[in-house]
């Protein structure tokens, strides 16, 4: 029986407009398509979610299908503009809304950061593992202008880690998606 194709849910967590987080996220969503992954894009600015309050946050139905395809994904690539060594606000409050969806996922972490991104990428692991997730033992960050610039990648050493991110994304989101789909 043929083994399905690995779902990757990428998402947006910037809600500037002219975002290199989007940019740089929609680039990765084409390299997992390329190498035969199913991807879902969830921009948060186009899609947002109403300020978590665990009183309501279930009880409607843009949550009931954005849920669906929360729990759909094998791997969360997780997309955020490094806001005063922190996730966004619009990241974060998609995190508190789906955390129970999170266990035995993998979480791939890409940061758009003139500082590297380390406390943010440290930030996502420590709620990957609140949740019950797995995540790479790395992030990949990148800076505008240097690394992305006109919506394309202009680093050599930006373009591998990025290769080496799906790369491992693929391998390590695989392994842990079929003991759960099973």
């Amino acid at each position: 029986m043929p083994e399905s194709p690995l779902n990757v849910l990428a998402i947006v967590g910037s809600l500037h407009r002219e975002s290199v987080t989007r940019t740089v996220i929609n680039l990765t969503a084409d390299r997992f398509q390329t190498a035969g992954c199913v991807v879902d894009m969830l921009d948060l600015q186009g899609e947002p979610l109403p300020l978590y309050n665990p009183d309501t946050a279930y009880d409607t139905p843009a949550f009931v299908a954005l849920q669906a395809r929360v729990d759909r994904a094998d791997v969360l690539v997780l997309g955020t503009p490094d806001y005063h060594g922190s996730i966004s606000s619009a990241l974060k409050n998609f995190l508190d809304h789906f955390w129970h969806e999170f266990a035995g996922k993998l979480f791939a972490t890409m940061v758009a950061s003139h500082e590297k991104g380390l406390t943010v990428t440290d930030q996502l692991r420590t709620v990957a593992r609140q949740c019950h997730a797995w995540s790479l033992p790395y992030g990949v960050s990148f800076t505008e202008n240097v690394d992305v610039k006109d919506g394309r990648i202009t680093s050599d050493s930006f373009e591998k880690r990025l290769n080496m991110m799906v790369r491992d994304a693929r391998i390590y989101g695989g392994l842990l998606a079929r003991p759960r789909r099973a």
